[in-house]
């Protein structure tokens, strides 16, 4: 056999129809046809072949806890908080490892391949800490967990959260979080980035905040995080995410707050389907919406992606781990309807959700992880429009899913006897006219 798995007649991102050749947990060649065999062929023809999904923004250590120990009411985002802290102290390790490992499960069976998860170090018991660092051993063969130290209660307003920052990076946490628009004062919130940004350096870490996740248009942390990102020589390695706030400030104060964000190499991940959920539950009409300025971060050449945040948990009552939901809701908020916008909401799910989370290991050219998924859809703004089912799943070489695909069989005199959606695009059907 010439090699371990084959990938036949896919159509990749760019419109290329391709084979893949894949030998180990290495994608080992792409060509348009391969004339080698191997031990185990899935067959892709007229169907897209895609870099596996990536979330960069998740909380597993609450996810699949919706109802416990109550429903948020007014679905805000500060009962969603409270309602986490009257959940924390019911928590226990197997609990946490069980719901993450099952939500792992939905997302190896949607293609999510890598994932960013926020867990709570105001626990002094660093229980889900734990419960999560035995979770990412667990998934490691075929899932990119990383894990951020987050100080939910606040990085200063919580007693113990600095001291269990500190404890739960030198447990094996990989990245250094936080949440400045939660402490007391904008003063505390700013010294807080400081001081998160500095712990960062001085480990060699990456950053990722929540920032400004408030309606509040004087909630400007964004600028602190940009101009410690240059200080401090963290260019490439720090997100910051949410900045629901820009959605309500002063366009003026805007033109010079994102080329600061541009410089820096910040990167932003908004969470359309959460953003838009949690945000403006103060407004009448007009009511703000919450999404950051998406369209004008990547018109300077801001790194972008989209984050799902949450399923079903104190903050979100849906969600099925579907990256293609998150990027579906994303184009439309962010009113991003031309080809060009929508296959960019594509790539904002894939190779640039990669991107934010320095995983260079990923992607569709040879020599990078042989992890992929094959999608029911022609290209990547079909994929979008249908949700695409994930008909394969390839794993650091290995299938780990599949799904056949789905047909409804129609009984309508005089029409086709099976319907699926997918559709010839308009220029094609003028060449076929």
């Amino acid at each position: 056999m010439d090699f371990d798995l084959i990938v036949r007649g896919g159509t990749l991102p760019d419109g290329r129809v391709a084979d893949i050749g894949i030998n180990g947990e290495t994608i080992a060649t792409i060509e348009p046809v391969l004339q080698g065999s191997a031990r185990t062929e899935v067959d892709a023809r007229g169907n897209l072949v895609s870099p596996p999904f990536v979330d960069p923004h998740f909380h597993m250590d609450a996810t699949l806890s919706y109802g416990i120990p109550r429903i948020n009411a007014s679905g805000t985002l500060l009962e969603g908080i409270s309602l986490w802290g009257e959940l924390k102290p019911l928590l226990t390790h197997e609990a946490v490892r069980d719901r993450a490992l099952a939500y792992c499960d939905w997302a190896v069976s949607m293609g999510l391949l890598a994932i960013r998860t926020h867990v709570d170090v105001c626990d002094d018991r660093l229980l889900a800490v734990e419960a999560l660092l035995e979770v990412k051993k667990t998934v490691a063969p075929y899932i990119d967990l990383q894990l951020v130290a987050f100080p939910q209660d606040g990085f200063y307003r919580s007693p113990s959260a600095r001291e269990n920052t500190i404890r739960a990076l030198d447990m094996g946490v990989d990245i250094v979080g936080g949440i400045p628009h939660f402490e007391r004062t904008m003063a505390d919130g700013t010294r807080s980035v400081t001081e998160l940004c500095e712990i960062a350096a001085s480990r060699g870490l990456m950053v990722d905040l929540h920032c400004d996740e408030t309606d509040d248009p004087l909630s400007r942390h964004i600028e602190q995080l940009a101009y410690e990102t240059q200080r401090l020589d963290l260019q490439g390695k720090v997100a910051g995410s949410h900045l629901t706030s820009m959605h309500s400030m002063d366009n003026y104060y805007v033109s010079k707050l994102l080329p600061l964000i541009a410089e820096a190499g910040v990167s932003v991940i908004p969470n359309p389907l959460i953003n838009i959920m949690l945000q403006g539950r103060h407004d009448t009409f007009p009511k703000r919406r919450g999404l950051t300025r998406v369209k004008e971060m990547l018109a300077l050449g801001i790194r972008v992606g989209w984050g799902q945040d949450c399923v079903l948990d104190p903050w979100y009552s849906l969600g099925t781990a579907d990256m293609l939901d998150v990027a579906f809701m994303g184009l439309h908020v962010a009113q991003m309807s031309s080809p060009a916008e929508m296959a960019r909401c594509f790539d904002m799910v894939t190779n640039v959700n990669a991107a934010i989370m320095g995983l260079d290991h990923l992607g569709l050219a040879v020599g990078k992880r042989a992890s992929l998924v094959v999608l029911d859809a022609g290209n990547p703004v079909e994929a979008l429009r249908l949700r695409a089912e994930r008909l394969c799943v390839i794993a650091r070489g290995k299938v780990v899913a599949e799904r056949t695909k789905q047909e409804t069989r129609l009984s309508i005199g005089g029409r086709p006897g099976m319907v699926n959606r997918r559709h010839i695009s308009g220029s094609n059907q003028r060449d076929r006219a």
